[in-house]
């Protein structure tokens, strides 16, 4: 039940983390519009296969972090504090959605692979720094470091298909015109609530720290 109600804890902070726009996101976006839905759900698929890169290295150093010093450690943690409450006010502040900004080619408009639209997804997850500093900061002051591997990365297994299905939904919703519309149209308001959400799960991660 310990690890149960930690990764319900992980994967609540991860579920606002994954749907704040990003590049991710304007990848999906993008895939979608110019490409079609099957581009897009397979970029989608290469970002999942990411994150458990991201999760691989993440369990690896944390350990050998804990094991030098754990000074360094409790920085860690901090700072991944800080960086939930700035990106909860930088989405708080963000105007909506720039989806007419997208500039679509002749070029851009021929067939795409299924492998090479996995690739993209890949490396646009791996070189992501929001997803690099969640794994480097949020992930080890929301998981205990006496965690077993195993279970840690169980977790990533988690937190790999709630991003998958995350983004199976936007490309199915961007690739029918109205839902997209209104999503557009409520573009501001989604930003200030995750961006709210944002904050308070740094606040109180804050907190939970600070009367340990």
């Amino acid at each position: 039940m310990q690890y149960f109600f930690e990764f319900l804890g992980l994967m609540a902070v991860f579920s606002i983390f994954i749907v704040v726009p990003g590049a991710d996101f304007a990848v999906i976006l993008r895939q979608s519009i110019v490409h079609g839905r099957r581009a897009a759900m397979m970029t989608g698929l290469g970002m999942g296969f990411s994150l458990l890169f991201h999760i691989s290295y993440t369990i690896l150093g944390l350990g050998l972090i804990v094991s030098k010093s754990l000074m360094l450690f409790a920085m860690i943690k901090w700072a991944g504090v800080a960086y939930l409450v700035y990106l909860g006010i930088k989405s708080f502040r963000e105007p909506g959605f720039k989806v007419n900004e997208i500039e679509v080619t002749e070029e851009d408009r021929k067939p795409i692979s299924a492998l090479k639209c996995l690739g993209m997804g890949f490396i646009t997850n791996a070189l992501n720094p929001k997803l690099v500093l969640f794994f480097l900061s949020l992930f080890s002051t929301l998981v205990h470091h006496d965690t077993p591997a195993l279970i840690q990365f169980s977790y990533g297994i988690g937190m790999a298909t709630a991003l998958v299905a995350w983004f199976v939904g936007v490309s199915t919703f961007f690739t029918v015109k109205p839902i997209r519309d209104r999503f557009i149209a409520s573009g501001k308001w989604f930003n200030r609530i995750t961006g709210a959400a944002l904050v308070g799960f740094g606040f109180r991660l804050a907190l939970a720290r600070a009367a340990d």
